[in-house]
């Protein structure tokens, strides 16, 4: 139960974090969405395969998101 609270609570904030991200600038809000997309459904596929589909979806979500922003600050410099 503390996992899944934690997962969430990351969850949350990755998401917040990209919301502030499209607020500020819209190409860097339009990567870190499509990175958490593409990564949302990376984990979903992983998911169904291991039998842990909603925290392999916040999982990947999460670490796209988190890729996405990177690329885009890469980009930008």
């Amino acid at each position: 139960m503390i996992k899944l609270r934690n997962l969430l609570v990351t969850t949350v904030l990755v998401s917040g974090t990209a919301l502030a991200g499209c607020s500020m600038d819209q190409t860097t809000g339009q990567r870190t969405l499509g990175g958490a997309g593409v990564g949302a459904a990376a984990g979903a596929t992983v998911g169904l395969l291991r039998g842990d589909f909603l925290s392999s979806t916040l999982t990947g979500a999460a670490a796209g998101a988190a890729g996405g922003f990177v690329y885009d600050q890469i980009k930008r410099n």
